[in-house]
């Protein structure tokens, strides 16, 4: 399951007892993954919030990219979507940050489904309005859950089993699925935006009739904790509290959203980007480059104290980060050809001289979580795959997946090599020091895709080692928009690409490893697998009765993925690393699952602000 808030856990979904009944149906106020939710229905906030934090300020973020979109609903396939553009909407459910996979009420004040999982019913909260004073009705969820399914690719396969919304009651909206046992599915509904149906119906100041499924630059309508107040399009963002906000004073909404304003400045290049920071144009940064971390931040306001450097655990999720290649092209349809990839990739030394040694190198479709195989497979997960023995390699029940190590000189050599031979195994051959087809004669050329400049600094030693064994690389960095219209179209040869995996996976699985979604654009599935066997684990993970049950099926899939080498794992680090200028406070305590939590806990300290020197 995909938390809300993250594009982000585990056996039965199970209901907190707490909201009175209403007839013979038993009303709740949160759905959990995990059990009984932690907090009661009479809570008065998360633990993890200040519910008396100061409200004010202004935080300014930095986005590499830029921006020609509003509309949530097309942002797979059409346009680049602002960043902060989900601050204008509500959920019908809201995540806990500090329990795995708990959600409560925010647009609905309770919620309840029968014991075979066959629909959800949630019951609105008669104050809910959007930012225009309309209420938020029965129609508007239905609305919003008919066009996100009809023109999201992720959603469409997320919500594959919901098979129609409908009018139940005055406040009531009733979702039933065309099958019993999926316990995911009353949670994964209750993350759905709600968007204004008389909105987007209607006509904007032209006179034109709004159309939801195009871009558009005109500022919704939401109910969120913001509204957008200006922009320019491809540079900047600027969001301001709403001071009369419907939600403030929920308890799933007491505590967040300090701030009055947020700006999403955007930049074209990342070292541009990295300069703006050091020079008091953004507030706050998640660095993700190694070298970064280790070396560029010294400089004098960082000496100085005014920006402060803080690692925070990411407990919440696993991921899988890696080369990824293009099933769709002849080239890459033999598990040989993508495997010689792996043994051509020298991780340790790109780990020693380029990353500080500050990363470890991903062997799991769910890396950092328990649900990354490990060793032989025994018990429920043998037993699960030997449902599917014939449709997977026999690796799969033999032998642990381990990446090729290059601990040295002689393990590099060994491993080119290997690479070599499972290139002339799959059909190719060396014509002097270029690999060539040996039916066609045509070389082995490849195209290494990205968006940002880092690609270079790896990439071209794993070029060099590409070219030993006589394969023709190219590197390309293209600007982001045209980057994303390449991935939806599947116009590509290699990229690298990050799913992230919560900890209770289930129906966003189809969408990043499914047959329906290879061929889909805009879809997760990047690498195009076209697999009956891992179709059918996928279908084992959606419908898994038991934590026992999910946590044995996912480690299956995963194995499963791993032995057909659709990837070259990268590396990855179990931290996230920040870094701000000193003008904000938090709670002392913050979520479990949340890692820093910034900006949605923490709050304008004007003290701190005075010292640092506010650029304001």
């Amino acid at each position: 399951m995909c938390r809300t808030a993250s594009f982000v856990l585990a056996c039965l979904l199970v209901l907190a007892p707490g909201v009175a009944a209403a007839g013979d149906m038993p009303w709740r106020h949160a759905l959990s993954l995990l059990g009984t939710p932690k907090y009661p229905a009479d809570f008065p906030h998360f633990d993890y919030v200040n519910p008396d934090a100061p409200k004010g300020g202004l935080v300014r973020l930095g986005v590499q990219g830029g921006f020609d979109n509003f509309n949530i609903v097309v942002a797979g396939v059409k346009g680049d979507l602002e960043a902060g553009i989900g601050r204008l909407y509500d959920s019908l459910l809201a995540p806990s940050l500090d329990e795995a996979s708990t959600a409560y009420g925010q647009v609905a004040e309770a919620v309840y489904h029968p014991d075979d999982y066959s629909s959800v019913t949630f019951r609105l909260r008669p104050q809910a309005r959007f930012h225009d004073g309309e209420p938020i009705k029965p129609e508007d969820i239905i609305f919003s859950f008919e066009v996100l399914k009809a023109n999201a690719p992720q959603f469409a396969l997320y919500w594959k089993n919901v098979a129609r919304a409908e009018k139940t009651g005055d406040r009531e909206v009733t979702f039933t699925f065309d099958q019993k046992g999926n316990r995911e599915l009353p949670q994964i509904v209750g993350q759905l935006i709600v968007l204004p149906k008389h909105w987007w119906e209607g006509t904007d100041k032209a006179g034109r009739r709004r159309d939801i499924t195009q871009t558009t630059l005109e500022p919704p309508v939401g109910s969120g904790a913001y509204r957008l107040k200006s922009f320019e399009p491809g540079r900047y963002a600027l969001y301001e509290r709403v001071k009369d906000y419907w939600g403030k004073d929920l308890p799933v909404n007491r505590g967040t959203d300090n701030f009055d304003e947020v700006r999403y400045d955007y930049y074209r290049d990342a070292t541009v980007l990295f300069e703006a920071f050091k020079g008091d144009r953004i507030d706050f940064r998640r660095e993700n480059l190694a070298k970064n971390w280790s070396t560029a931040y010294d400089f004098p306001a960082v000496r100085e104290g005014r920006v402060k450097r803080e690692e925070f655990p990411d407990r919440g999720s696993g991921r899988m980060q890696a080369f990824v290649f293009n099933l769709r092209r002849d080239k890459f349809k033999d598990p040989r050809v993508r495997l010689a990839f792996n043994h051509a990739f020298d991780f340790e030394e790109a780990n020693r001289t380029l990353f500080h040694g500050l990363y470890k190198r991903i062997d799991s479709y769910f890396f950092g979580t328990e649900l990354a195989s490990s060793g032989l497979p025994e018990g429920k997960e043998r037993e699960i795959l030997e449902g599917v023995r014939d449709g997977v390699p026999p690796e799969v029940f033999t032998t642990p997946y381990r990446n090729p190590v290059n601990a040295g000189p002689q393990a590099v050599r060994d491993n080119l090599r290997e690479a070599q031979r499972l290139l002339q195994e799959a059909g190719y051959r060396l014509q002097g020091r270029q690999l060539v087809d040996g039916k066609t004669g045509a070389p082995f050329t490849v195209e290494m895709l990205g968006h940002d400049q880092s690609l270079e600094r790896y990439g071209l030693a794993y070029k060099a080692a590409l070219e030993r064994i006589g394969i023709t690389v190219t590197l390309r960095i293209v600007d982001i928009a045209q980057y994303q219209n390449r991935l939806r179209s599947f116009d590509f040869d290699v990229t690298t690409m990050v799913w992230p995996q919560s900890l209770s996976p289930g129906n966003e699985q189809r969408d990043f490893w499914g047959s329906a979604a290879a061929d889909r654009p805009g879809s997760s599935n990047i690498a195009g697998i076209r697999n009956p066997a891992v179709d059918a684990l996928i279908e084992r993970i959606v419908y898994a009765k038991d934590r026992e049950e999910l946590v044995a099926a996912t480690r299956a899939l995963d194995r499963v993925l791993l032995w057909n080498h659709y990837v070259v794992p990268q590396w990855a680090l179990g931290l996230e690393w920040t870094a701000r200028w000193d003008r904000f406070a938090r709670p002392e305590k913050l979520p479990a699952y949340g890692g820093s939590a910034f900006p949605t806990v923490w709050w304008w300290d004007a003290v701190r602000a005075a010292r640092t020197g506010a650029a304001r």
